[in-house]
Protein backbone atom coordinates (compact mmCIF):
# COMPACT_ATOMS: atom_id res chain seq x y z
CA UNK A 1 0.00 0.00 0.00
CA UNK A 2 2.93 2.27 1.06
CA UNK A 3 4.54 1.75 -2.54
CA UNK A 4 1.19 2.85 -4.30
CA UNK A 5 1.36 5.86 -2.44
CA UNK A 6 4.64 6.94 -3.11
CA UNK A 7 3.93 6.12 -6.94
CA UNK A 8 1.36 8.02 -6.79
CA UNK A 9 3.08 11.16 -5.30
CA UNK A 10 5.87 10.42 -7.77
CA UNK A 11 3.70 10.60 -10.80
CA UNK A 12 1.57 13.36 -9.51
CA UNK A 13 5.05 15.69 -8.85
CA UNK A 14 5.87 14.56 -12.68
CA UNK A 15 2.65 15.40 -14.32
CA UNK A 16 2.70 18.92 -12.23
CA UNK A 17 6.23 19.75 -13.43
CA UNK A 18 5.33 18.72 -17.27
CA UNK A 19 2.40 21.09 -17.41
CA UNK A 20 4.45 23.63 -15.20
CA UNK A 21 7.63 23.83 -17.71
CA UNK A 22 7.22 26.22 -20.92
CA UNK A 23 6.70 24.68 -24.43
CA UNK A 24 9.29 26.40 -26.36
CA UNK A 25 8.51 26.51 -30.10
CA UNK A 26 10.12 24.75 -32.80
CA UNK A 27 12.25 27.00 -35.60
CA UNK A 28 12.32 25.12 -39.35
CA UNK A 29 15.25 25.87 -40.88
CA UNK A 30 14.33 27.55 -44.03
CA UNK A 31 10.90 29.09 -42.86
CA UNK A 32 10.78 32.68 -42.87
CA UNK A 33 8.12 34.30 -40.42
CA UNK A 34 5.42 35.39 -42.72
CA UNK A 35 3.98 37.76 -39.88
CA UNK A 36 6.20 39.99 -39.89
CA UNK A 37 5.49 41.29 -43.49
CA UNK A 38 2.99 44.05 -43.36
CA UNK A 39 2.10 43.54 -47.25
CA UNK A 40 -0.57 41.15 -48.29
CA UNK A 41 1.30 40.63 -51.21
CA UNK A 42 4.57 40.02 -49.55
CA UNK A 43 3.15 37.80 -46.82
CA UNK A 44 1.02 36.25 -49.44
CA UNK A 45 4.62 35.27 -50.94
CA UNK A 46 6.19 34.73 -48.10
CA UNK A 47 3.82 31.87 -47.06
CA UNK A 48 3.76 30.11 -50.23
CA UNK A 49 7.84 29.98 -50.44
CA UNK A 50 6.94 28.09 -46.65
CA UNK A 51 4.81 25.74 -48.14
CA UNK A 52 7.15 25.23 -51.23
CA UNK A 53 9.87 24.29 -48.71
CA UNK A 54 7.58 21.51 -46.82
CA UNK A 55 6.23 20.30 -50.01
CA UNK A 56 10.04 20.31 -50.74
CA UNK A 57 10.98 18.85 -47.48
CA UNK A 58 8.28 16.29 -47.22
CA UNK A 59 8.86 14.82 -51.12
CA UNK A 60 12.78 14.32 -49.42
CA UNK A 61 11.52 12.66 -46.84
CA UNK A 62 9.42 10.61 -48.27
CA UNK A 63 12.30 9.41 -51.21
CA UNK A 64 14.46 8.83 -48.15
CA UNK A 65 11.92 6.87 -46.66
CA UNK A 66 11.14 4.31 -49.68
CA UNK A 67 15.42 3.99 -50.23
CA UNK A 68 15.89 2.71 -46.84
CA UNK A 69 12.75 0.29 -46.81
CA UNK A 70 13.95 -1.06 -50.00
CA UNK A 71 17.53 -1.74 -48.71
CA UNK A 72 15.58 -3.29 -45.68
CA UNK A 73 13.22 -5.32 -48.19
CA UNK A 74 16.18 -6.30 -49.73
CA UNK A 75 18.37 -7.20 -46.70
CA UNK A 76 15.15 -9.65 -45.48
CA UNK A 77 15.03 -11.20 -49.06
CA UNK A 78 18.61 -12.34 -48.62
CA UNK A 79 18.44 -13.39 -45.03
CA UNK A 80 15.08 -15.55 -45.80
CA UNK A 81 17.44 -17.11 -48.28
CA UNK A 82 20.29 -17.80 -46.42
CA UNK A 83 17.90 -19.30 -43.58
CA UNK A 84 16.56 -21.35 -45.70
CA UNK A 85 19.55 -22.18 -47.32
CA UNK A 86 20.96 -23.24 -43.63
CA UNK A 87 18.13 -25.22 -42.85
CA UNK A 88 18.63 -27.33 -45.85
CA UNK A 89 22.18 -27.92 -44.87
CA UNK A 90 20.88 -28.65 -41.44
CA UNK A 91 18.55 -31.06 -42.16
CA UNK A 92 21.48 -32.90 -44.39
CA UNK A 93 23.36 -32.90 -41.27
CA UNK A 94 20.96 -34.53 -39.61
CA UNK A 95 20.12 -36.76 -41.77
CA UNK A 96 24.14 -38.05 -41.77
CA UNK A 97 23.84 -37.81 -38.09
CA UNK A 98 21.15 -40.39 -38.02
CA UNK A 99 22.69 -42.70 -40.89
CA UNK A 100 25.86 -42.73 -39.18
CA UNK A 101 24.28 -43.60 -35.87
CA UNK A 102 21.77 -46.21 -37.39
CA UNK A 103 23.73 -47.95 -39.55
CA UNK A 104 22.19 -50.14 -42.25
CA UNK A 105 22.66 -53.86 -42.08
CA UNK A 106 23.46 -55.66 -44.99
CA UNK A 107 20.61 -58.27 -46.07
CA UNK A 108 21.78 -61.52 -47.46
Amino acid sequence: MRYDTQLGATTSIFVVLLLASPSAAQDIRGLEVCTAEKQMERRTSCLQANTDFLQQALERSRRDTQKKQAAADAEIAALKTRIAKLEDDLAGLMKAAADAKNPATPKK
